[in-house]
């Protein structure tokens, strides 16, 4: 993905790449899809480049060593390794951490310094975690940590007291959209709109979106959310654009659709409509949380989505 804005996060980091006192360990702090783990590989490459030595590529580079997913099982790392769709494990492991802490041990190869990155640190085992927090509290010299958290308040306090907090806001919309332009040409002009509306400055989280092609299921909402819908005849739409047997990424991006919806429509409400905008919102953002692991029924699903958008529309009109 092309890697776009964050003119600020570079700024903070160069400027104490520049000084002497460069912390050891970083936490990139922001949305999921907003390029933390881009940002990362980048300012990693700057961090171990010396002059006049010739660098590889970050995926060849011995002195940067990236944690993130492994294949499920052996299946999987196949599947990786010919290049086709593969599944990754929940949690980065372990064992992970102490084959890194292993590597610590000796020098680097290239020059002075080291970056391990973690992406993403929010998703490490508990036991992982507490391995980490050993290397945090004793770090080798000249090895430097840079670990990407979408959700930085699931780390430990006594890990993020070790780091310094690099936060990364959401890209403005045309930033997002410039991104799809690019790398999604072949997205037609409402599907970049849905893309945009429900990434909510997140290029990656829009990229994911393009694919379940949410346009017009984007003017289904809209109009729900501006008209109401007194005869359900939104509602009925919207299960039908949906679909019988929608995927649970297609489901997800839904759900997300809404709530970003919802969310865009609070700021020019008025204080009763406000109140029924966070109500529904909430409401998404639970239903969000419950979409991966609950077996929802498509059509009930899509009846209650529309109701909470129905719920907070204006005139009101109660969910049916």
């Amino acid at each position: 993905m092309i890697f776009r804005g964050h003119d600020e996060a570079w700024g903070h980091w160069r400027e104490a790449l520049t000084s002497n006192r460069m912390h050891h360990a970083w936490i990139l702090a922001g949305r999921e899809g907003i390029g933390k783990g881009h940002f990362a590989r980048a300012a990693a490459a700057e961090l171990v480049a010396e002059p006049g030595m010739p660098q590889p590529a970050i995926q060849q580079h011995p002195d940067i060593i990236v944690l993130d997913h492994l294949p499920a099982n052996e299946t999987e790392e196949a599947k990786r390794a010919d290049g086709k769709p593969w599944q990754a494990r929940r949690n980065i492991t372990i064992d992970q951490i102490r084959r890194m802490q292993q590597r610590l041990t000796t020098r680097p190869t290239l020059g002075n310094r080291r970056v391990v990155i973690v992406d993403p640190a929010d998703d490490m085992e508990k036991n992982a975690v507490n391995a980490l927090l050993k290397s945090l509290e004793e770090p080798p010299s000249g090895t430097y940590f840079i670990l990407v958290a979408h959700r930085p308040g699931r780390l430990l306090p006594t890990i993020r007291s070790r780091c310094r907090i690099l936060r990364f806001a959401p890209l403005p919309d045309a930033e997002v959209d410039a991104v799809l332009r690019a790398e999604a040409p072949q997205a037609d002009q409402a599907a970049r709109i849905a893309a945009v509306t429900a990434a909510e400055g997140s290029p990656g989280t829009a990229l994911a979106f393009i694919d379940e092609k949410l346009g017009e299921i984007h003017r289904i909402m809209r109009g729900i959310i501006t008209e109401g819908d007194p005869q359900l005849s939104f509602r009925g739409a919207l299960a039908e654009e949906i679909g019988a047997r929608p995927g649970r990424d297609r489901m997800a991006a839904v759900i997300e659709l809404a709530r970003a919806m919802v969310s865009g429509a609070v700021p020019d409400a008025g204080r009763e409509r406000q109140l029924r905008l966070i109500e529904a919102h909430v409401a998404l953002t639970r239903l969000s949380a419950q979409a991966p692991t609950f077996n929802f029924d498509p059509g009930l699903l899509a009846l209650e989505i529309g109701g909470l958008l129905a719920a907070a529309a204006m005139p009101r009109e109660a969910a049916s």
